[in-house]
């Protein structure tokens, strides 16, 4: 294990020892009584004192990195050092003042930097280019905000939108504005459920837009559109929008940012952090990572260089133990209902399968059985349906075809209710009612009923369908209406 000793520290040497704290291994400081920085995190020990006094010092260490803003005390320090461990890898900086003191301070340590030109270069790193200029108008957008900010998933949220929410909240506290992660809807899908309680995320359930309406501020992640899969009053004022999914209509918002580019939300939340100099806590990280897995089952579907990058950056702060134990949580009596009633219910035609299972308890059933009918040898494309609460819920999976699944259901569906996707997971919404004969159906027929209608008109736009096109940011009439994936 490495052992790093940081003297003295000021305002610009505090991103650096930031960055060395970030390293592993054992990290100490010693600050001056009169160092206007409080502490870092990351540091197990910071002790007050004279960065010149090896009583200060611990008994040994590896690296000595000096980043006083005075050259002379710097100066001094680094003598100090070189005499406490003759070993040891001493890094210092050349300070603001005393310049006089450069060429003896090289003398004494291995490298000499000049700090204040580095955060300089990491700043004009972070704020050129494209993705400074989002940066920079999210930040404005956030701090004009007078009060609280509700930071709103789609219903039923999964956890690339529960990953973003959480990690948009963590933005807006870090300029002043607090927040909280909101949803409408359940989390009722196992593995949601774990991610939630294993790192204890502080979401709030909401049952009412008027609930919302309280808050100075909104913020929309993983969908774009008030009102569309979500509780909101569609005419509701927003603020932010982040999010991978085009939408098929104008999104407005003072801040806007859709990319279809990506693999998943919570990529795009992570380019944020890291635009930002924010190294993510654990909690945040881990969130983030599970949302890119999730939404490109590990990096295998529509998975780009940034969702790569994003998950690079987010692992060493990820906890690993966690996504293990969310990954293998025990499957419910009504998983398991459903997912026999999807057997036993199954129409094949060519690689096609579709499949009713009537009334369910729970919605993600359908997701988990879509996902584990796709594994039948020789069917390439699975839409299993369900109905609750007076609706109908289409969960769709393709695998190895060139149809676009997101436009078959759009095309299939949509007319009847709100349906879209991805090209290989898509999914609907159908009111109940809209289905013509139902209310004179008997509790028995019902189910047929819906299975005849939804799987005729699948058939029927399969007949000649939609293909699958290229990944292409401009493609933006390709878009999800709301996001299905959960």
């Amino acid at each position: 294990m490495v052992r790093r000793l940081v003297l003295g520290c000021g305002r610009a040497g505090e991103t650096v020892a930031g960055v060395v704290s970030t390293w592993g291994g054992e990290l100490r400081a010693v600050l001056p009584d009169d160092s206007r920085i409080e502490g870092l995190d990351g540091i197990a020990e910071v002790t007050r004192g004279d960065p010149t006094d090896p009583a200060t010092y611990p008994d040994a260490t590896d690296v000595v990195v000096v980043l006083g803003e005075d050259a002379d005390r710097n100066l001094a320090a680094a003598r100090q050092a070189r005499e406490s461990f003759p070993e040891a890898l001493i890094v210092a900086c050349d300070g603001r003042r005393g310049s006089e003191s450069g060429p003896a301070l090289e003398e004494v340590a291995d490298r000499v930097v000049d700090v204040q030109g580095l955060v300089v270069d990491h700043l004009l790193e972070a704020v050129t280019g494209e993705g400074a200029e989002r940066v920079c108008r999210l930040l404005s957008v956030l701090r004009d905000i007078d009060g609280r900010l509700a930071v709103v998933m789609h219903d039923n949220p999964d956890p690339d939108a529960i990953a973003s929410a959480i990690a948009l909240a963590h933005v807006a506290r870090t300029v002043g504005v607090d927040a909280d992660a909101c949803y409408f809807g359940e989390i009722s899908h196992q593995e949601n459920r774990a991610l939630v309680n294993l790192l204890d995320l502080d979401l709030l359930s909401v049952e009412s837009a008027d609930r919302i309406a309280e808050y100075a501020g909104v913020a929309l992640v993983d969908h774009s559109r008030p009102g569309v899969n979500d509780g909101l009053d569609p005419d509701t004022e927003v603020d932010v929008v982040i999010d991978h999914h085009p939408p098929r209509a104008p999104v407005e918002a003072r801040y806007v940012d859709l990319r279809s580019d990506v693999g998943a939300t919570s990529t795009l939340l992570a380019e944020y952090l890291d635009r930002l100099g924010m190294t993510p806590d654990r909690v945040v990280a881990t969130a983030l990572l599970y949302g890119i897995r999730i939404d490109t089952r590990d990096f295998t579907r529509e998975a780009v260089e940034a969702d790569f990058e994003a998950a690079a950056f987010l692992l060493p702060t990820a906890d690993e133990s966690v996504l293990d134990r969310v990954e293998e949580p025990s499957m419910s009596a009504d998983v398991l209902a459903t997912l026999s009633a999807a057997i036993r219910n199954r129409r094949v035609r060519g690689d096609v399968l579709t499949t009713g299972v009537g009334r369910v308890r729970d919605r993600d059933a359908l997701a988990q059985a879509a996902d584990r009918l796709l594994d039948m040898e020789g069917i390439c494309i699975v839409v299993v349906h369900g109905f609750m609460n007076e609706t109908v819920y289409v969960s769709g999976r393709a695998r190895g075809t060139d149809v676009d699944l997101g436009e078959v259901l759009r095309d299939a569906l949509g007319s009847i209710g709100s349906a879209g996707g991805h090209a290989d997971m898509a999914g609907a919404q159908i009111p109940l009612g809209i289905l013509g004969a139902v209310e004179e159906a008997s509790a028995e027929s019902l189910a047929s009923i819906v299975d005849d209608v939804i799987a005729g008109r699948l058939f029927e736009v399969l007949e000649n369908p939609p293909s699958a096109p290229r990944r292409d940011p401009a493609a933006a009439d390709i878009a999800l209406e709301f996001p299905l994936e959960e």
